[in-house]
């Protein structure tokens, strides 16, 4: 009788061993460190001990990332003069901040072909992937004025403890950035220059939405469990927290520049940086996700609350409270709200998305027409709305060799949706990670991709045409 018992006992103490064992450590003794597609559900190290250990190292992960920056780019802020965004309160920053190797020129860079800047090492730092502030650790990052407002509003904190945002503010968005509706163009800016939460949806919404609209608003302001903030001991937030909501990134309806890694690469190194794409415009959208391919707002919305708040997993997503919305109703009701999110006034286009020659200026009138020709731009942004609805891989592989930086391995990025270029100056920084901080960058970039080589005249003619976008 005693056998009988002995050995499912011991089974089942082996199987519960191996369960709390953390990730990565399982085969440690004979093969070295594993890797999973699944994060650790047991968390064995007490909080307070996760804190201190995880705040000590902060102040040096930053140092590093700042380091990085700087290295990159050049950080200064330097408005363009009279050009402003949609809103009018934050100037649009102007030109090339992507810092080129000691001794070259851009039109030298222009000159070589992809495998010589490969083999060169020459592809400027810049335009490699950029990494999240703490690549190996990820999650959602708010900047500070974000955390600062909703601290205010509803005394929900997002605030972690072991990392901050890393960008400057003046390459980010204009804050609060406007609303604009396709049902109601008559009314310009409906947020009223206010940061739309819990608090004020209703006051300044009511009598402007349908009921159903108004719903899906107030679901998309509604604090949900998220990744790094939950009620649960694995958290990156130092009480306890309601979770984030849909607009702490795509705040108004638009974005803030908030940062996260997409939750559909394995393993961790090779996940993107992600730069929260603006939500204007979903209605002429076909495609969602940057990498993703979700075909329908409603696929994203859902797919956001399932999987992109918990990092692509399920059983972490079970274990920290997930929201599952009700397809038929209130992922519908989401949705339709989104689906009246316009792009901002582009007084200068004309009903074709085109340049009306009676009010645009010189330069741009010649930047429209190196968009439609020499530069290409309308192979894939087509108008009115400057985006074919499609996916293309820039392969910019060609011109480097894989490298691991700051935990993030610059490797291929494959195939990257069309972003419309509507309205485009609101958005800042630009291509799917945010590595890209001016229109005048993203020039440079496309110029060696596609192998251009634009004028210097004709670079600062494709910014000026772009801004009127």
């Amino acid at each position: 009788m005693r056998d009988q018992w002995i050995t499912p006992l011991w089974s089942l103490l082996a199987a519960l061993a191996l369960l709390l064992t953390p990730v990565g450590e399982a085969n440690a003794a004979d093969d070295g460190p594993t890797t999973s597609s699944y994060s650790p559900v047991v968390i064995m190290e007490p909080l307070p001990k996760i804190m201190m250990r995880m705040s000590k190292a902060k102040e040096e992960i930053m140092k590093r990332q700042k380091a990085l920056l700087e290295e990159r780019y050049d950080l200064t802020n330097r408005p363009a003069e009279g050009v402003m965004m949609s809103g009018g309160r934050k100037p649009v920053q102007e030109g090339v901040r992507v810092k080129l190797p000691k001794g070259i020129t851009w039109e030298a860079l222009a000159g070589m072909s992809p495998g010589e800047i490969k083999e060169k090492g020459l592809w400027p730092k810049g335009f490699y992937p950029l990494p999240h502030p703490n690549h190996k650790e990820g999650g959602m990052l708010f900047p500070k004025f974000h955390i600062d407002e909703i601290l205010k509003q509803e005394g929900r904190d997002l605030t972690r403890f072991d990392l901050d945002y890393d960008l400057p503010d003046h390459f980010l968005p204009e804050y609060p950035p406007p609303i604009y509706l396709t049902t109601r163009p008559d009314l310009g800016d409906v947020s009223k220059g206010k940061v739309v939460t819990i608090m004020n949806y209703y006051e300044l919404f009511n009598g402007i939405l349908n009921p159903k609209q108004l719903e899906g608003l107030r679901l998309l302001v509604t604090p949900f469990p998220q990744q790094q903030f939950n009620q649960t001991e694995d958290r990156r937030s130092e009480k306890p927290s309601r979770g984030v909501t849909c607009f702490d990134c795509h705040v108004n309806g638009h974005s803030n520049g908030a940062t996260h890694l997409v939750g559909d690469i394995r393993p961790q190194e090779f996940r993107h940086r992600l730069d929260t794409p603006s939500l204007r415009g979903v209605n002429v959208q076909r495609l969602f996700g940057s990498q993703r391919a979700l075909k329908s707002v409603e696929d994203f919305t859902e797919f956001e609350q399932r999987a992109a708040y918990f990092d692509g997993d399920p059983v972490i997503a079970t274990k920290k409270g997930v929201n599952i919305l009700e397809r038929g109703s209130q992922v519908h009701f989401m949705a339709e709200f989104q689906s009246i999110l316009d792009f901002p006034p582009a007084p200068k286009l004309d009903i074709y998305g085109k340049l009306d020659p009676s009010k645009a200026t010189p330069s741009e009138m010649r930047g429209q027409e190196i968009f439609f020709g020499k530069a290409k731009c309308a192979v894939c942004h087509v108008p009115p709305y400057y985006t074919d609805n499609l996916m293309h891989n820039l392969k910019a592989e060609r011109f480097y060799k894989p490298t691991l930086i700051n935990g993030r391995m610059a490797s291929a990025d494959g195939p990257i949706k069309t972003f419309p270029l509507r309205g485009i100056k609101d958005s800042p920084p630009y291509l799917h990670d945010g590595r890209l901080l001016t229109l005048e960058d993203t020039v440079e970039f496309f110029n060696l991709i596609q192998g251009l080589k634009l004028t210097e005249q004709e670079k600062k003619d494709l910014v000026a045409f772009m801004r009127a976008l």
